[in-house]
């Protein structure tokens, strides 16, 4: 593990506050270094230790890693679950998306993070690099191609908001900085831009000067300088694409006005450059906004599906929503003071939620898919008809009845009776007897359409999505039933 890879560790670990965090190694094997621990102290500790001789076995076995840290969370762990794997992206042992799919069938996210550069470069371990069976050198390199695919991913993410595709003066443009940044040497820089900003200059920047006065563990010189390469690129966009303002939150604040002045310095004080920061969002109780405890909100809906996503504006707080109402809309102030008056009046209407669920969902996914989130809600607390609840996608139908209790059955089972398969085959009911008593009173329904006739056959096409059924008994006790 190189110095970077260790300055990436430890950066992550001085962001923690109240989690838990483990350390797993691996190359051809993987192995727990740190159980999941609260000590950050350790944990760093840990990190300075870590080094490529400490697994035998040569290799990449990047599934291995995310199962064996899938496996290091209790099943009763509370709050978001999170395996973040530094890799230079190879992988030559094992399937690593299916390890990833694992995981979120688990509810765990997986976050990566690339190290290397597309050249490569030789592993050193005790003055003596690390050789293939054939007595090659191991070059490690990362992916660009995979680095590439994320950022049209994250540019195809945006164009819902802003058009790339435009022909206005002002279109939408997405850059990358690697590509400016992967010819300029470190003497290229030294020379062109290091002597612009004075140490002085970086020194006095509130960032930076906590990190000095016994607020923390000092700064690596690359963490020093990173305002200097945050600078450049504003420099580099202010020179080719006429790029005057750059926006940032609180914290970003010192590396964006580094910017401002080395464009003044390169270019003379008639160069306009503007800097524009907000402050970080946080919720009523101050814990940072994303953090809750069924995890982070994706814009993607592989990661958070329109319905959870709907869901999670719904349920913010009244005090959060008058916030995220103005915030995160783009409704004008008269419709949003009017909103928060009726909502003060009658707080149990939530107005407030409902409207910003509304809003947000539909600028996010679409009208359409926000019609379809309204729709999965009422299954469970509103009069949601047959019709709605086969149009649900698998992982929206998951996710309205997450909890609920699960039963199993064959899919050659199918063509049996309701009554069989309600007592018999599942325990939604203890016996035939209750069931078909039930059924005469007109309490029981199967994916939301009463059923008459305790005797009517089960079959195919009462699958939701193919292998779901839902059956209810009473006015609140659902059972999802798998047909495999």
């Amino acid at each position: 593990m190189d110095v970077r890879t260790k300055y990436s560790i430890a950066r992550l670990l001085e962001g923690l506050h109240q989690d838990r965090v483990g350390l797993i190694v691996f190359a051809g094997n993987a192995y727990i270094q740190l159980p999941i621990t609260s000590d950050y102290l350790t944990a760093r500790n840990f990190v300075e230790r870590i080094s490529p001789t400490m697994v035998s076995k040569q290799g990449t076995a990047i599934g291995a890693a995310i199962d064996l840290a899938s496996n290091s969370f209790s099943s009763q762990s509370e709050g978001s679950r999170a395996v973040i794997l530094i890799t230079d992206g190879e992988n030559h042992e094992d399937n690593p998306l299916a390890a990833a799919e694992r995981a979120a069938a688990l509810g765990i996210k997986v976050y990566v993070i690339g190290m290397g550069t597309p050249e490569g470069a030789p592993i050193k371990v005790d003055g003596d690099f690390i050789r293939d069976e054939n007595g090659d050198m191991v070059v490690s390199k990362l992916d660009e191609a995979t680095l590439r695919h994320n950022q049209e991913a994250i540019k195809a993410q945006l164009a819902r908001l802003i058009d790339f595709d435009s022909d206005a003066e002002n279109a939408a443009v997405m850059v990358n900085n690697y590509d400016w940044m992967k010819e300029f040497s470190f003497l290229d820089f030294a020379r062109d831009i290091g002597k612009c900003i004075t140490v002085n200059y970086m020194m006095a920047k509130d960032s930076v000067k906590k990190r000095f006065s016994g607020e923390g563990e000092g700064m690596s010189f690359t963490e020093f300088t990173y305002q200097l390469l945050q600078g450049y690129d504003f420099l580099h966009l202010y020179q080719t694409l006429g790029c005057k303002v750059q926006l940032g939150g609180a914290d970003q604040w010192g590396n964006i006005t580094t910017g401002t002045e080395l464009i003044r310095r390169k270019l003379g004080s008639e160069a306009e450059a503007f800097a524009i920061t907000c402050p970080l969002i946080t919720k009523a109780d101050g814990t940072k906004f994303g953090k809750t405890e069924s995890g982070n909100v994706w814009l993607d809906p592989r990661y958070t599906s329109p319905y959870k996503f709907y869901q999670f504006w719904l349920n913010v707080s009244d005090e959060d929503a008058k916030r995220y109402i103005k915030i995160f809309t783009l409704l004008d102030r008269e419709t949003i003071e009017s909103l928060i008056a009726r909502h003060e009046e009658a707080p149990h209407m939530r107005e407030l939620q409902k409207t910003l669920a509304k809003e947000i969902t539909t600028m996010i996914h679409s009208a359409e898919e926000y019609e379809k989130a309204v729709e999965a809600s009422q299954i469970l607390f509103g009069g949601a008809t047959s019709e709605a609840l086969h149009k649900l996608d698998e992982q929206t139908l998951l996710q309205v009845f997450e909890g609920v209790p699960q039963f199993t059955i064959k899919r050659e089972q199918l063509g049996c009776s309701f009554v069989d398969m309600a007592a018999d085959l599942t325990k939604v009911f203890p016996s035939k007897g209750e069931c078909r008593k039930m059924v005469q009173g007109g309490g029981v329904s199967l994916n939301k359409e009463k059923v008459a006739d305790a005797m009517r056959q089960v079959t195919e096409e009462d699958l939701i999505a193919g292998k779901y059924m839902i059956a209810q008994r009473g006015k609140k006790n659902y059972y999802l039933i798998i047909v495999e």
